[in-house]
C-alpha cells in the first residue's frame, strides 16, 4: 500500500450483542477529529440516555497515532480496551466505535463484558463500507489571470482536486493533492511566475 493511503470506512453503521439479557448496541463512524468524535457520542448519550453503560474508541491519522478508549465506568480495561482491540485488528483509521449497554440484570464478568464488547465492536465493522482514502495537503494559490491556463494545466497534470475558485484582483484557487505528489505539484509550481502559494494544510 502507497504511503498515502489508509482504509477507513464510507459510512455509519451498526451491530449488536446480546448476552445474559444485556444488550449491547454498536456504532461505528467514519471521523476527523476528535471533536467529531465526540460530537458522535453526546448525541448517542442523548439517544440512548436511559442505558447504564457508554463505551467508546477511536483510532486515527494514516499511521494510526492518535487513539482514545473510554470504559464509561464498566470494570477498567473490559470496554474500551477491546473495541480499540477490534479497530486495530481492522486496519482501519479514521474511525469511532461506540457500544450502548442495557443492563440485562444478570453480572457477566470480566471475561464476559470483554467478549461482550470485542463482539459487539466486530459487528458493527463487519457491517461498514471498508474505503481507500489518501492524506492530503491543501494549498492557496494566488495568481495574476494572465497565468490561469498555466495554473489550471498545473492542477489537471497533477490530479489535484480544486476545493473552491475566487476572482477578484487576481485569482485565487484552493487545491487538494496526495502527499505523494505534493513535492512534484511545488515544485511545477514555482516555476509560474507571479503564482504565491500558501499551505493550508
Amino acid at each position: 500500500m502507497e504511503e498515502d493511503i489508509f482504509k477507513t470506512i464510507a459510512a455509519p453503521a451498526e451491530g449488536l450483542f446480546k448476552s445474559k439479557g444485556s444488550r449491547f448496541l454498536s456504532f461505528a463512524f467514519p471521523v476527523a477529529s476528535e471533536e467529531e468524535a465526540k460530537g458522535n457520542l453526546t448525541r448517542l448519550k442523548a439517544k440512548y440516555h436511559d442505558a447504564r453503560h457508554h463505551c467508546f474508541a477511536w483510532v486515527m491519522g494514516r499511521k494510526k497515532e492518535q487513539f482514545r478508549s473510554s470504559d464509561d465506568r464498566e470494570p477498567s480495561g473490559t470496554a474500551g480496551k477491546p473495541i480499540l482491540g477490534q479497530i486495530h485488528s481492522s486496519g482501519l483509521t479514521n474511525i469511532e466505535v461506540v457500544v450502548v449497554r442495557y443492563f440485562g440484570g444478570t453480572l457477566l464478568g470480566t471475561g464476559g463484558l470483554i467478549e461482550a464488547y470485542r463482539e459487539a465492536s466486530r459487528d458493527a465493522l463487519a457491517h461498514a463500507t471498508v474505503i481507500e482514502k489518501t492524506e492530503n495537503s491543501v494549498f492557496l494559490l494566488s495568481y495574476p489571470y494572465i497565468h490561469m491556463n498555466e495554473v489550471l494545466k498545473l492542477v489537471k497534470d497533477e490530479k489535484a482536486e480544486i476545493l473552491s475558485s475566487q476572482y477578484d484582483e487576481e485569482g485565487q484557487t484552493e487545491v487538494s493533492i496526495r502527499m505523494s505528489r505534493a513535492g512534484s505539484f511545488l515544485e511545477r509550481a514555482r516555476r509560474i511566475n507571479g503564482l504565491h502559494i500558501h499551505i493550508k494544510s
